[in-house]
């Protein structure tokens, strides 16, 4: 699937847009996107920081492991994850606009590792790029509406 990109303003600072994005335990409470959330590493969010995301997209629910592979706090992080023949790569950025607000850019990306998940890929790619878009959009919203809200 080619990388999918949402941006938006928030009208929040960085920092709290940071610590809406990076509350892993919160985030179904935040994002009508996700399920649930067991986090699996106790230490604060950074490198190395695991946990498991249930999610429901186009009818199915669906758990996947996720791990941080990069940060650089308060600016952007790297989530990856591999399931199903493929390797998912999520990218999170913040940056302070003129405003006071911060803008912010997620992307989504995956790469099929298996020939049934390059087979499955071309035939799905359309339908799945756009049902990732809308949920990026959403999740986006989502935390737009949280920061704002404090």
């Amino acid at each position: 699937m080619q990388d999918v990109e949402v941006r938006r303003h928030v009208a929040a600072t960085v920092q709290r847009v940071w610590d809406v994005a990076t509350d892993l335990a919160g985030s179904p409470q935040v994002i009508r996107g996700i399920d649930a959330v067991e986090v699996l590493t106790p230490e604060s969010f950074g490198v190395g920081t695991r946990w498991r995301e249930t999610r429901t997209m186009m009818g199915r629910s669906a758990t996947e492991e996720m791990t941080v592979t990069a940060v650089e706090p308060h600016r952007s992080y790297r989530v990856e994850a591999a399931s199903r023949g493929a390797h998912y790569v999520s990218t999170f950025a913040a940056a302070p606009s003129d405003d006071g607000g911060t803008d912010v850019t997620m992307t989504f990306g995956g790469r099929p590792t298996s020939t049934v998940a390059r087979v499955l890929g071309a035939v799905t790619a359309p339908l799945g790029r756009r049902a990732v878009t809308k949920a990026l959009e959403q999740d986006l919203d989502d935390i737009a509406a949280a920061a704002e809200r404090a």
